[in-house]
């Protein structure tokens, strides 16, 4: 059942919106949210269609060929100007009508590997190829193609609404942001250089945990940064049946795990969100051989950069001092290092905050526009506000789970899968149009020309 907020009753409108209306821009009385919920509605089922189809043929990160090219082939035959294979499959459309600011729209496409418990008629039965040829059962279970289908939407909705905004509008479909390296890899290949430099960024998300039809907002810091850190603990191999003549890095590496978790509760000032966690430890090839190395895969998280770095430090001198304490010559004590994964923390700009969440409430009502605390989850749209140009961005959520079965879980005090996991699922309606609302909305309301 579509929000009522969403359906539309007006056929002059409607008819307006299929070109076989005058132009309604002379018209004061045209309710302009009035136009834009009934173009939702009439692009909604063809929508509906390529969002299902996203869904069912999930691709990894930097493997988004079809899904890059689905985007380009829709936003060309919108008249708009098309780059491809920008920060390997990212894909940039320009579309001008003017003199005014420049906006850039965000939207990520890439999937997880994972296999999709849904059950959904439009589930994922895909097993597709990493980089690195591996192959393995993907699902977009973190909503992005949510966030494609509603990039395509809202570019269907602003050119049919020229006679309603002034400026530049830069659409970018971005790869790999599960690994945090798409946005990197867009801007580093000339995103805001080779393309109009935008005055604003936009970016949303879409929850699995937050009823369809809801709009939420952080203000500063929606988003942690993100490190991640690989441990190699070394050790002296040898005989399972004689542990005093070696040094066994499977006991060492245990000892740090441990030790680890003093960092957060013992040295970082109480009140501070700081995350360490230890998401993997791989070691030893059978149960009567004491190993040479074992190695440890951290995620960080921070909202503070100083945070980070006292936890990186930390690290480092735990994993010394146990190594020396079990009796590790310096040549064998344990390696820390940082990976590429990692995304600062996400700064959403104070004064477009205000002004877009005012936007919202007048588009959507207040009661369906809320506020909520950080996440320490990481978001590499981060990157759009961190280059020299420091972009103004503001990101926002929008709820996708559906709204029986999350009051249903709130009665019980459980919680509804999330994003990530296999049973997440996604409502396409009012999901999408909320999506399409807001970022129309916000769109409209950046694109007016200076006085």
């Amino acid at each position: 059942m579509k929000h009522p907020a969403l359906i539309m009753n007006s056929v002059g409108i409607a008819a307006a919106l299929l070109g076989s209306a005058p132009d309604l821009s002379a018209a004061p009385s045209a309710d302009v949210r009035q136009v834009v919920a009934a173009k939702i509605a009439a692009e909604y089922p063809s929508l509906e269609a390529i969002l299902h189809r996203l869904h069912a043929n999930p691709e990894l990160s930097f493997m988004e060929k079809s899904t890059a090219a689905l985007v380009a082939a829709e936003l060309r035959a919108l008249g708009v100007e098309v780059t491809e294979q920008i920060g390997n499959t990212g894909v940039v459309g320009v579309l001008k009508n003017g003199r005014g600011p420049t906006v850039l729209l965000r939207a990520d496409m890439d999937a997880l590997p994972v296999k999709e418990m849904t059950g959904l008629p439009w589930a994922s039965k895909a097993v597709v190829q990493d980089l690195a040829g591996k192959s393995h059962p993907a699902m977009h279970a973190c909503g992005h193609d949510l966030h494609v289908t509603n990039l395509i939407g809202t570019a269907r909705a602003l050119v049919a609404l020229k006679d309603r905004w002034q400026g530049t509008v830069v659409f970018a479909a971005q790869p790999a942001e599960e690994i945090v390296a798409g946005a990197r890899a867009m801007l580093s290949d000339g995103l805001y250089t080779r393309f109009p430099k935008p005055d604003f960024a936009l970016a949303l998300h879409v929850s699995a945990v937050r009823p369809a039809g809801v709009v939420s907002y952080v203000e500063r810091t929606p988003y942690a940064s993100v490190s991640s850190v690989d441990i190699v603990v070394r050790g002296v191999g040898g005989h399972g049946s004689q542990p005093h003549t070696a040094r066994d890095p499977v006991l060492l590496a245990s000892e740090i795990v441990v030790a680890l978790q003093s960092i957060v509760s013992r040295e970082i000032k109480p009140g501070t969100p700081a995350v360490i966690t230890v998401g993997t430890i791989h070691g030893g090839t059978k149960r009567n051989i004491i190993s040479e190395e074992v190695t440890l895969e951290l995620t960080l998280r921070a909202f503070e950069d100083k945070v980070m770095e006292q936890m990186i430090a930390a690290i480092r001198r735990i994993c010394a001092g146990t190594a020396r304490a079990a009796g590790l010559p310096d040549d064998r004590l344990p390696i820390v290092k940082t990976t590429a994964e990692f995304t600062p923390v996400t700064v959403n700009d104070d004064g477009l905050t205000q002004r877009l969440v005012e936007t919202f409430k007048a588009w959507l009502g207040a009661e369906r526009v809320e506020q909520r605390p950080p996440t320490t989850g990481g978001e590499d749209f981060a990157e759009f506000g961190r280059t020299v140009h420091r972009v103004p961005i503001f990101i926002w959520g929008v709820g996708a789970a559906d709204p029986a079965a999350f009051a249903a879980a709130e009665r019980a005090g459980t919680s509804l899968p999330s994003n990530h996991s296999p049973l997440a699922a996604f409502l396409p309606d009012p999901t999408l149009q909320t999506c399409m609302t807001s970022m129309t909305a916000a769109a409209l309301e950046l694109l007016q020309p200076a006085p």
